[in-house]
């Protein structure tokens, strides 16, 4: 036989439950960084991100960006001479690109693998980083982007 529960009591319990999860839900998510945790699931509503190429004559080119591509693949995606001769694979530095100051230190720390690869670029500046390993970003909004005036490509000679 069921135990029978006069309503106003269950009903009572049930809201007091449903309050207990939500506040362990809560508390879950700030253990696991808050807000930040859930982004990658927001990416997809992220409103793209304008970014201006500054090819090697000087001439500007702002694209829309959408968020979590590479650099180089939206170089690629908006006809921008940026080579990347091994596709992203952080063999070359055919896309390396020099950043604006204020757009370089919102990222961070490029990998040592990065590093070696950067080491090898023609026209190395303190802001320079491999177009394949900067993925956009909303804090990127008004980047610009300078295309150096050559390319190393190793794997051509």
């Amino acid at each position: 036989r069921r135990a029978t529960c006069p309503s106003s009591r269950c009903e009572s319990r049930s809201m007091s439950l449903v309050r207990a999860l939500l506040t362990a839900g809560r508390s879950a998510l700030a253990e696991r960084g808050g807000v930040a945790a859930i982004r990658p699931f927001s990416r997809a509503l992220a409103q793209p991100v304008r970014i201006t190429f500054v090819d090697k004559d000087g001439s500007e080119v702002p694209v829309d960006a959408p968020v979590g591509k590479s650099l180089l693949e939206v170089a690629h995606e908006n006809d921008i001479e940026l080579e990347g001769a091994c596709d992203g694979s952080l063999a070359c530095s055919t896309c390396h690109l020099i950043l604006d100051e204020v757009s370089f230190k919102k990222l961070k720390a490029p990998e040592d693998e990065e590093l070696d690869m950067l080491d090898l670029a023609f026209d190395l500046r303190k802001t320079s980083r491999l177009g394949c390993q900067v993925k956009v970003s909303p804090e990127l909004a008004g980047m610009r982007c300078q295309l150096p005036a050559g390319t190393n490509d190793m794997q051509q000679q």
